[in-house]
């Protein structure tokens, strides 16, 4: 029974721990050998059975699978962004050009939006839904993900609206790398969690 429930125990931790990050990681440096090594030694120490081994190997295998499926071109994040810069100019009034050199001043997308505020984190909250949906739809994402990038979009485009950026930049970029190259948007993920997690924002040169 102590035996089963260590099992069960590792088995769920190493499913939750494991990224897809770290596959990729091991794939570049000698295989994947050495995380095969890892889980082999967990089934000779009795940790673990084969059966759950292999389970995990391919869980970890697809989520790389999905990441790779998820990172965008550069058309598709030169379109991402394009579109999200085409809601905030027309849910704000302005030209490009006019948010370009604000931004560039250092004003916050909110400071810029007044009191538009409200209808421009609505705006970019439904075009991120969007995305999300056309992901779904594709099958780029699976219901559970897109349930959980939802759960906390409006706070994470909030947070983004409110972020002062300045540098001579329209953004900077802070997050995977896998980011969707828009000013406020959720990227598709370099791993479906820090897809769920974070916001991306791309550095774009004027």
């Amino acid at each position: 029974m102590k035996k089963k429930l260590v099992a069960v125990i590792a088995t769920t931790a190493i499913a939750l721990t494991v990224s897809a990050g770290s596959i990729a990681s091991a794939d570049n440096g000698n295989g994947g050998a050495g995380f095969s090594t890892f889980l082999s030694e967990l089934v000779t120490n009795g940790t673990i059975t084969q059966q759950q081994a292999d389970a995990i190997a391919k869980a970890l295998a697809d989520k790389k699978a999905l990441a790779e499926a998820n990172r965008p071109t550069k058309a598709e994040m030169q379109a991402h962004r394009a579109a999200e810069i085409a809601v905030i100019t027309s849910t704000l009034g302005i030209t490009e050009a006019t948010l370009t050199s604000r931004i560039k001043a250092g004003e916050s997308l909110a400071t810029i939006a007044g009191s538009k505020k409200d209808a421009l984190i609505t705006a970019l909250v439904a075009f991120e839904n969007k995305e999300i949906d056309a992901k779904l739809a594709a099958g780029r994402l699976t219901a559970a993900q897109a349930t959980q990038i939802r759960s906390n979009i409006t706070t994470r485009v909030t947070e983004e609206v409110n972020e002062v950026r300045g540098s001579g930049k329209m953004g900077r970029g802070h997050g995977d790398k896998g980011g969707a190259g828009g000013l406020v948007g959720p990227g598709p993920t370099a791993g479906a969690a820090k897809f769920a997690a974070k916001t991306t924002i791309k550095a774009v040169k004027a």
